[in-house]
């Protein structure tokens, strides 16, 4: 609820303060006074419309989702606008946009003298029809979490199976493109480090017949070898040292000059074209491993679609399974709906009836799969269409949805503000709608300007606006004074004393009944 209303500064009201009972909240006073203001800069301190008060501020009681927005959530949350230069909006002293503010406020805050839809819409009426099944049948709960989880699997393999249809039309050319690119690494076939053996091989072969040379000119060593084995045995030395340094020279040359002279069989240009080949890949893949890791990545990719029939026909499979079961669910859920429909309509027009308005005609057609079923709601005004039926009966109606959902309410619904929604009803109709909003006051703290005595009455607090020369002020009303006011709204300026009498009787029998 909003427990406090502070105003500063805006047309006809220099300063106004009001503390907010729960319950219905009434205001009344003479045309021009300034009831309509006030209203709307309430509206404006919740970001759901716009004034040029200096400030505009209300406390609420409302548990405010404002994580995303990094405000603190009180028990009390400040809500504030002020306006020096250019508007600006704030909650709990944290600068914030109107944009935001609205988005948080529009969860607990309903203006029901505009012309809006959203009541009637399907999601609310489906709401509305399905709380009334629970509270007879609470298997509903677990139908609805079956179908919804159901309809939207089958939403998400829907389209899983769709984009593999949209891949399936380019399979032949995705599956050439793919073969073509492993073809061009598996026919050069490299192997890891062969880039670094190539080079090798084509260093040694350009030193060939040099190094073969040298290693022939080496041998020579060995015939002058005997020479120094004499010299060490004269001088009484262990020539072992010299011997095995001889032979493992002998090894070495032997050893190269076998290597080098196998490369005889080399064909040199076959491996400058390898070179060329393993260059060519390097160059388009960066190396010879990321030209393997690319080649097994394609093949992967070429697998999937080589199987892409078998995928696609265990998800086709899948689609049918599952679509039969959102409808087997839709279906039980529809015929749920079917059967309380009746019960729906019945209490529906029962409060049409106390609210002096033509008989409602509601029926539930099938439309497509969503969410919430196969099923749609269509509300009609005795045959007319809701945009074709006056404002006052359309806010009537709303009413009556608003008391049909109530009555399944087990927490406060927030605010509701309606300005004049008893103007221009006779006496009966004013009542019939003041017990209505008896009804859903239980509910709602409900804000309304009302200049029927009947409604007036049925207020839990009540506010005269009145004008003392050009200044506007708010004045919560004792029973005595309500007895004035209501007197006054009878009769006009010059307040007679039955007006007077039947204003105390009105309200004494409100207070019996309250």
């Amino acid at each position: 609820m909003i427990e406090r209303f502070y105003l500063k500064e805006y047309l006809s009201f220099k300063e106004v303060e009001l503390n907010l009972a729960c319950g219905l909240v009434v205001f009344t006073g003479p045309s021009g006074s300034g009831k309509s203001i006030l209203m709307n800069s309430i509206l404006s301190s919740l970001g759901a419309s716009s004034c040029e008060a200096t400030l505009c501020e209300s406390s609420v009681t409302w548990n405010l989702d404002t994580e995303e927005m990094g405000i603190e959530n009180d028990d009390i949350n400040i809500f504030k606008h002020i306006k020096k230069d250019k508007s600006r909006y704030f909650i709990n002293n944290q600068s914030v946009s109107k944009k935001a503010m609205n988005t948080l406020s529009v969860e607990y805050l309903r203006h029901l003298s505009l012309k809006d839809y959203s009541d009637f819409e399907n999601p609310n009426l489906l709401s509305i029809l399905d709380t009334r099944i629970q509270s007879k049948n609470a298997n509903i709960v677990d139908l609805k979490e079956k179908y919804l989880s159901s309809f939207l699997e089958y939403i998400e393999s829907s389209k899983q199976l769709e984009k593999l249809q949209k891949e399936e039309k380019n399979i032949s050319e995705l599956k050439e493109f793919l073969a073509f690119e492993i073809k061009k690494i598996t026919d050069v076939n490299p192997h890891s480090d062969e880039d670094e053996e190539l080079l090798k091989i084509k260093k040694e072969l350009s030193k060939k017949e040099k190094v073969l040379e040298n290693i022939a000119s080496a041998h020579k060593i060995f015939d002058a070898e005997h020479y120094v084995f004499n010299a060490l045995d004269s001088l009484d030395i262990d020539s072992t040292f010299f011997n095995d340094a001889m032979n493992e020279l002998r090894v070495v040359l032997d050893n190269a000059q076998e290597r080098f002279s196998a490369l005889d069989d080399v064909d040199v240009e076959s491996i400058l074209n390898r070179i060329e080949e393993i260059s060519s890949l390097k160059k388009r893949y960066g190396s010879i491993e990321e030209a393997l890791h690319y080649k097994e990545k394609k093949e992967e990719e070429l697998a999937k679609y080589e199987n892409i029939e078998i995928i696609k026909g265990d998800l086709e499979h899948k689609c049918t399974v599952l679509e039969q079961e959102v409808q087997k669910l839709a279906q039980e859920l529809s015929q749920l709906r079917h059967v309380e429909l009746k019960s729906f309509v019945f209490d529906l027009n029962k409060y049409l009836k106390e609210l002096y308005l033509r008989e409602a005609q509601v029926s539930i057609l099938e439309t497509q799969y969503s969410p919430l079923g196969k099923d749609e709601i269509i509300l009609k005004l005795n045959a007319t269409e809701l945009q074709k039926v006056s404002t006052g009966e359309f806010n009537r109606l709303r009413l009556a949805i608003l008391a049909l959902k109530a009555e399944y309410m087990n927490q406060n619904g927030g605010v509701l503000i309606l300005d004049e929604i008893d103007a221009n009803l006779s006496g009966e109709e004013s009542m019939s709608v003041a017990k209505v909003l008896r009804e859903l006051s239980k509910h709602f703290q409900i804000f309304v300007i009302s200049h029927q005595p009947q409604l007036t009455s049925m207020g839990d607090q009540h506010f005269l606006i009145y004008k003392d020369g050009d200044e506007s002020f708010a004045k919560e009303l004792d029973f005595e004074s309500k007895v004035n006011e209501i007197a006054r709204i009878i009769s006009g300026e010059s307040v007679s004393e039955e007006a007077k009498k039947f204003a105390k009787e009105l309200l004494e029998a409100n207070r019996c009944v309250l």
